[in-house]
């Protein structure tokens, strides 16, 4: 059982740093993209009607999906002058609680996107702007895709943690 859920960790972690490596492509996209429009603005006075929601759904896509990356890496914001006053065993202890506070709570919201997304698969929204995109539908599937994504990585993070490997963050790269 140990070495099937190390096996777990170790393949969830690959696919946290690949879809997190990917994401990368995303932020670039963003940046052609206002890049583009900043000249088509302002040096041909023919701002785009698309460009700002299109930036908008690149960086959203690659912060939401990201997430697992983020906790593989152990690179969320920390108060990391509490690990310098308490012993490495507190800190440790600290790390799980933190770790379940956080499955918890993703689960909860979770649960409470769920009914949207699944609600705007059969019925599109559309942004209501110039561009009148199905955004909204594809950020409400996309956030519940994310929140999968951080409790499939923090379960692989408390495996590792009981299994006393969580220091192992490269995912075997």
């Amino acid at each position: 059982m140990k070495r099937l859920l190390a096996r777990y960790a170790d393949a969830m972690d690959r696919i946290s740093v690949f879809i997190g490596h990917g994401c990368s492509v995303l932020f670039f996209a963003c940046i052609v993209v206002s890049a583009l429009e900043v000249v088509m603005r302002y040096g041909f006075d023919r701002p785009t009607l698309w460009s700002t929601e299109l930036a908008m759904t690149l960086c959203a896509s690659a912060w939401v999906l990201s997430v697992g990356y983020v906790t593989q890496r152990h690179r969320h914001i920390s108060i990391t002058m509490v690990e310098l006053l308490v012993s490495p065993r507190t800190w440790r202890l600290f790390r799980l609680v933190q770790m379940l506070i956080a499955f918890g709570a993703v689960a909860v919201l979770t649960a409470a996107l769920w009914k949207p997304a699944v609600k705007v698969l059969s019925r599109t929204e559309y942004s209501g702007t110039a561009m009148n995109s199905m955004q909204p539908t594809y950020l409400k599937v996309l956030i519940v895709v994310g929140c999968a994504f951080y409790l499939l990585q923090l379960l692989a993070n408390v495996i590792r943690w009981a299994q006393h490997t969580e220091g192992d963050v490269s995912g075997g790269h």
